[in-house]
């Protein structure tokens, strides 16, 4: 057994997150349009007399460090299907954080896949790639794809993927606000929102949620102005319901010349997607003087799903 494994696990914007009407067992039906982008967590994990969890990097005091966090639940998921339930709890698992926490940019997720594939490396256990994306999508929707990577379509809650290609970079700024949204608050005012605009919110009222094709062939041939034409997020009105202020951010970004202003996921992050490196250390400079959000990022995608860094066998 290696002494510690470390493994580095990527944030997400959702190009298309399109949401379906509320089951009876309180979900959504979703048709999801995941992108990996270059901001990481790293996890580590290391043998211990119990399960421990730690954490440093921006808000890390905002995340839990008890076992409800996602990557103590991947750690004791994964002890419990290799029989190792008695010694499961024994590992010290730190993360080192840089995705924005409550942010809609799959941080918790990111963890949590982070952690399970560096506790399979950690204890051998050899788990397939397929166990590895059953036991991601029983910790959450978001989780599988933070495993995997790249692009993906997600359906279901978002956790069955199916892969897509990208045929170039495309360049990203994320402007930071204060404080998180609570993602099943964000699902329950859209659902508000529907009902109170008289559509209604159940499955006979929402049509069944679909991918955009010119989004997809815009991911395809890595055409920018053409993905920004096409990208959408369904929670992003009752986002900005709930953080009114999100308006401010993204109307500061598009005026700054972003080609395409969104929420990220369930927000409160906002995305801008721009042309080119240059752009977006413009636009990016525009959203830090704008005085409407708290810090700002810039990076880019694809990014690789998660890896181990060091400590494999």
């Amino acid at each position: 057994m290696t002494a510690s494994v470390t493994v580095r696990v990527p944030a997400k914007v959702n190009v298309q997150l399109a949401v379906g009407g509320l089951r009876p067992d309180g979900f959504h039906d979703l048709a999801n349009v995941f992108l990996a982008v270059g901001l990481y967590d790293e996890v580590t994990v290391a043998p211990a007399d119990e399960l421990r969890v730690t954490c440093t990097g921006p808000d890390a005091g905002q995340v839990p460090l008890d076992r409800t966090n996602l990557a103590a639940r991947a750690a004791l998921a994964l002890a419990e299907r290799h029989g190792r339930d008695g010694r499961g709890g024994g590992v010290h698992i730190h993360i080192d954080k840089d995705i924005p926490v409550a942010g809609g940019m799959a941080g918790g997720s990111a963890d949590g896949a982070g952690a399970l594939l560096a506790c399979d490396a950690l204890w051998g256990t050899g788990a397939s790639r397929e166990e590895l994306l059953e036991i991601c999508a029983e910790l959450g929707s978001d989780v599988p794809f933070s495993l995997v990577g790249g692009a993906a379509l997600g359906r279901g809650r978002g956790e069955l993927l199916t892969p897509l290609e990208v045929g170039g970079t495309f360049h990203w700024v994320f402007a930071v606000a204060d404080g998180g949204l609570s993602t099943p608050a964000v699902y329950a005012e859209c659902d508000r929102l529907r009902e109170t605009s008289g559509t209604g919110a159940g499955v006979a009222d929402v049509p069944d949620p679909e991918a955009s094709a010119a989004l997809l062939d815009a991911l395809r041939t890595g055409d920018a102005a053409a993905l920004a034409a096409a990208v959408s997020n369904d929670l992003q009105a009752a986002a900005v319901s709930l953080r009114p202020s999100l308006a401010a951010t993204l109307a500061a970004g598009t005026e700054a010349g972003a080609l395409a202003a969104m929420v990220s996921g369930s927000g409160p992050t906002t995305a801008f997607l721009v042309t080119d490196e240059a752009e977006a250390a413009k636009v990016a400079d525009a959203l830090r003087a704008s005085g409407t959000c708290r810090s700002v990022r810039v990076t880019s995608g694809p990014a690789a799903g998660a890896t181990v860094l060091r400590g494999s066998n």
